[in-house]
Parts: structure tokens; C-alpha cells; sequence
């Protein structure tokens, strides 16, 4: 990734997030969370948005179970 590059954040249905460079279309799958800077900038959200690393159907399945 470029460092001097402005990036945006995305999140797919998983709730997985990726930084996305902001010139570029949004891929399929992922949509915009309204972030968008540095990478560092970005990255720093993530880190603080993201606490749960585990794909959200993986989190539902274990609610289920009671795990």
C-alpha cells in the first residue's frame, strides 16, 4: 500500500473489515463505512471498530450453540 494514498474502510456481510484505496470502485461484496484517510488513519479505526476478529456467522453460529 502507498503511504502518501488516500483509502477508505469497508466491511462485507461477515463484518470483515479492509482498507480499499478511495479512486478505486468498491468490489463487490464490500460496501463504504463512511471512513476514509491515511492509511494510518484507517488502520487506527479498524483497530478500534474491529474488536471481534471472528466472521459474524461464526459469532451467530456459537450464540446459538450457547458457546
Amino acid at each position: 500500500m502507498d503511504d502518501n494514498a488516500r483509502y477508505q474502510v469497508l466491511r462485507n456481510d461477515e463484518d470483515q473489515y479492509s482498507l480499499w484505496p478511495a479512486d478505486l470502485d468498491v468490489p463487490d461484496g464490500w460496501r463504504t463505512v463512511g471512513k476514509e484517510g491515511t492509511k494510518e488513519e484507517c488502520s487506527a479505526y479498524v483497530d478500534e471498530v474491529w474488536t471481534d476478529m471472528r466472521p459474524r456467522s461464526l459469532r451467530e453460529r456459537m450464540a446459538e450453540s450457547g458457546s
